[in-house]
């Protein structure tokens, strides 16, 4: 109440922040005349001389904007014929002061996001603009060319199925890239698993403008990107677990909580699923995994909806987006759940995944040195951009005033009378040829509408994700005279609905809400497809008690309000008092929401740190100048270190206590090397350490030392990454284990996170020493089983070379990644390992478990 009364004296923050911007685009508006005069190249020219001001460090970016925001502006004008409005001048400068801009729908964001782009591409590092979907991003990339051209930037579009990285590093050396937030964090992942510079294709992240950035760095940030590879699981269990989730009596064996989403097992169901599962204790060590994957099966059943959740698309089971409605191709849920969908529809299970590299969009574009988004939702959010990724939003005025008219909801008691009033409306209003956009919260509530309507013999068309690939096409035309179009979640659709002047006469669009999503951005999303540019425009929800937000979240109030009011069949209700129960209810599913994303995010920011070491060393490693030398000569004698230490050995201990049999035996053992007991048998601790050192690193450099020296540095390196990246993959393994169990610390009255970063660190600790020291132990124990060593190690360099190239191309031919076995034969898992270490599969590149990650990739 006080900050309300406060916003009317002094004026809101938004307030005082939109006048300073006033300024700024006052002085822009100042320039306009001085470009306009100037020809081409004498426009040109001018840029050109701005961006040298700039590079040779005599202004700053912020003392460019006016003059690059007014030539920005005159070259749109002269090549796209489009001239930027003073909104969208605010809106730019918002951008580039790297905060989030809230603009409502049909103000133009695409061209407002030239301004701050071409600004901070005058400095060289390049700028990305993320989008939701490959459509716009090639769309928004090729349309905008023009004048990023004409200024002399270059520009790249990272396109879907381009999996050529020479082309792909062109995209990204461009001075302006567009593309998707998959296709960036995929590529970061991807980089940071290549065994050569020449693979990798990013530059850095210097300024990324995210469109539509609530559904990207919200929506989308609840599950993060996975590469992933198979493990051993046997896929019968899925089969047999769903046959067994079936036999169970939901409220007798399990319940179910939908708000939660979860389900837990009786006591009955646990004796009844151990006498099916034929085991005496479900939950002993042994059985672990059926317990976990029944759980699964339960889930899947009673949790999860064919055509809401999921789609059975062409044998596969494809997920939905639960915020776009569109198919998430590529994308798999983990933990078996996948798996347990895939039993349950009876198609074809596959393997299931382990993790191999993973990072949320969280951590991936607080990466940038600056983060910038646009969007026409984003003040609902507003406090989680704040404590997440530090960004500040700017809701901006639009252009021309608002005239829609948004209508109170109504609400009916079930879901039969909402639909036939919801049938009602569309007939009225296809008399007058008012269009009509109806927005569905699911794919068969969609479908069911679709029935309705071809009983009433209306014309109509319908977007859901069964047929999201013509989606630009269908929402286009939703403002035709007539036209009536029935849509699935509306959110970041990136298409305009124009209306022309008969339409506008008409009433402009009629938007009628089928149901309330559980994100209020998602219903202000749908309703702002109607009224662009002051066009007119009415937009309403029609609701029922069984529609599923209220009935899990907030039917118990409102019914008895409709008791008390009497409301007969066929009637409804329209009280602010009901859609602000209904906003309430909204409000409970973001916070839970919220939360989860938090802890995700508390979770991957402990990972991310250990990521951004391991990932910051494995670079070093493929810098061609990298001192590899020095580095396995540190490693030889931290690695004498720990063999001493692990026999009880110590600095300033009684030498007559030295126990030189274990010393000797486990350097026999691990590195393959017999050395002279009686020479070091007089020793104190430094000279005991010095000569196993020197003893050691001779007998490398006797079978290392013949050959080229180019030749040897590259076998080094290259066995170096592969022990990292194996003893990477089995830290992320143990990672995900620990973080699905370590919930439970709570009820011992622990708190999760904090023993979460303990033994995260205890275990990290354990990584670095497993990679220094397999590493040496490595390199020691290879052989050349040829008399000309030198010929044979190029030729290991040679095979190693080519195995990577051949992984690097199944990886690239494989977006997601969700099975990397490329089309070798499989190798049994106690063969010797291929890349000559000495070792078995199993114990060198075969180390792999099974996934237990909490998301999908």
């Amino acid at each position: 109440m006080l900050q309300a009364l406060l916003g009317k004296v002094f004026g809101t923050t938004n307030d005082r922040e939109l006048k300073k911007y006033t300024k700024i685009v006052n002085k822009i508006n100042s320039l306009e005349s001085k470009y306009q005069t100037l020809s081409d190249d004498e426009l040109k020219s001018a840029f050109s001389e701005l961006k040298e001001s700039v590079l040779n460090g005599s202004r700053s970016l912020n003392d460019v904007l006016a003059d690059s925001f007014a030539i920005t502006r005159e070259a749109s004008v002269r090549t796209l014929k489009m001239r930027h409005f003073d909104v969208q001048l605010v809106g730019g400068v918002v951008l580039h002061e790297g905060r989030i801009a809230e603009m409502k729908t049909g103000e133009g964001k695409t061209l407002v996001a030239t301004l701050p782009i071409v600004l901070n591409a005058i400095g060289g590092k390049g700028v990305h603009l993320v989008t939701v979907n490959d459509y716009l991003a090639s769309r928004d990339g090729n349309e905008m060319r023009p004048l990023y051209e004409f200024l002399g930037f270059s520009v790249g579009v990272i396109e879907e199925n381009m999996h050529d990285p020479a082309l792909k590093r062109e995209v990204y050396n461009a001075d302006i890239t567009y593309g998707t937030n998959n296709e960036f964090g995929f590529d970061y992942l991807r980089d940071n698993m290549s065994y050569s510079k020449d693979h990798m294709v990013q530059r850095g992240h210097n300024f990324v403008i995210v469109d539509e950035v609530d559904s990207i760095l919200i929506d989308e940030a609840r599950t993060p990107l996975i590469i992933s590879g198979p493990t051993n699981r046997t896929l019968q269990d899925f089969a047999d677990a769903n046959k067994i989730a079936m036999q169970l009596v939901k409220d007798e064996h399990f319940s179910v909580d939908e708000k939660d989403k979860v389900v837990l097992l009786t006591e009955e169901g646990i004796t009844r699923a151990e006498e099916l599962f034929k085991v005496e204790n479900l939950y002993s060590p042994e059985n672990a995994s059926l317990s976990h994957i029944l759980d699964q099966a339960l889930k899947a059943n009673y949790l999860f909806e064919r055509d809401v959740d999921y789609v059975v698309n062409n044998g596969e089971v494809v997920i939905v987006d639960e915020f776009t409605g569109r198919l998430s191709e590529g994308r798999r849920y983990s933990e078996g759940l996948h798996q347990a969908l895939e039993a349950k529809e009876g198609v074809e299970i596959k393997e299931e995944t382990q993790t191999l590299a993973d990072i949320t969009f969280q951590n991936y574009f607080r990466m940038y040195d600056k983060l910038a988004g646009m969007t026409g939702t984003a003040q609902t959010e507003a406090t989680e951009f704040a404590q997440i990724y530090s960004l500040d939003v700017i809701s901006i005025p639009t252009n021309i005033p608002v005239t829609r008219k948004d209508l109170n909801d109504l609400i009916y008691k079930t879901e039969k009378e909402k639909f036939e009033a919801v049938i009602n409306i569309i007939k009225e209003l296809s008399k007058t040829g008012q269009p009509v956009l109806i927005g569905t919260a699911s794919i068969d509530k969609s479908e069911a509408l679709h029935e309705m309507l071809k009983k009433e013999k209306i014309a109509h068309t319908v977007l859901n994700a069964k047929n999201h690939a013509q989606e630009g096409e269908i929402i286009k035309n939703a403002g035709a005279k007539g036209a009536v179009t029935i849509a699935t979640n509306m959110a970041g659709r990136g298409v305009d609905i124009k209306v022309n002047d008969e339409v506008r006469d008409l009433g402009g669009l009629y938007i009628v809400g089928t149901e309330r999503h559980e994100n209020r951005r998602i219903d202000n999303q749908l309703r702002g497809r109607s009224g662009r540019q002051g066009d007119p425009g009415t937009t309403q929800f029609y609701l029922s008690l069984e529609d599923n937000l209220l009935r899990i979240f907030g039917s118990d109030k409102i019914k008895s309000i409709m008791e008390r009011l009497g409301v007969e069949d066929g009637e409804y209700i329209e009280s602010k008092m009901v859609t602000r129960a209904v906003e309430k209810a909204q409000k409970k599913v973001e916070n839970m929401h919220y939360e989860g994303r938090k802890h995700v995010v508390e979770y991957d920011d402990v990972a991310n740190e250990q990521r951004k070491i391991v990932y910051r060393f494995r670079n070093q490693l493929l810098d061609p100048e990298f001192d590899i030398n020095t580095k396995i000569d540190e490693l030889r004698t931290e690695y004498a270190e720990h063999i001493l230490n692990s026999s009880d050995i110590f600095d300033g201990g009684d030498k007559e206590d030295f126990n030189l049999e274990k010393v000797f035996k486990l350097i026999h053992e691990e590195l393959n090397i017999e050395l002279d007991t009686k020479e070091f048998a007089s020793l104190e601790y430094e000279e005991l350490l010095a000569k196993i050192i020197e003893s050691v690193k001779k007998a490398y450099d006797e079978k290392m030392g013949v050959l080229d020296v180019a030749v040897r540095s590259e076998i080094e390196r290259e066995l170096y990454l592969k022990e990292l990246d194996s003893a990477w993959r089995e830290h992320l393994y143990a990672m995900d284990n620990m973080k699905t169990g370590i919930r439970l610390r709570a009820y011992n009255q622990k708190d999760p996170l904090v023993e979460y970063k303990k033994e995260s660190f205890n275990l990290f600790t354990e990584l670095i020493s497993d990679i220094k020291f397999n590493t040496i132990k490595t390199l020691h124990v290879i052989r050349f089983r040829v008399e000309d060593p030198e010929e044979e190690a190029k030729r290991v360099a040679q095979k190693m070379d080519m195995e990577r190239k051949i992984a690097e191309a199944a990886r690239q031919f494989n977006l997601y990644n969700e099975d990397e076995q490329g089309g070798e034969k499989k190798i049994s898992r106690n063969d010797p390992c291929p890349c000559g270490s000495g070792k078995k599969y199993k114990q060198c590149c075969g180390k792999s478990g099974p996934k237990k990650g909490l998301f999908a990739s």
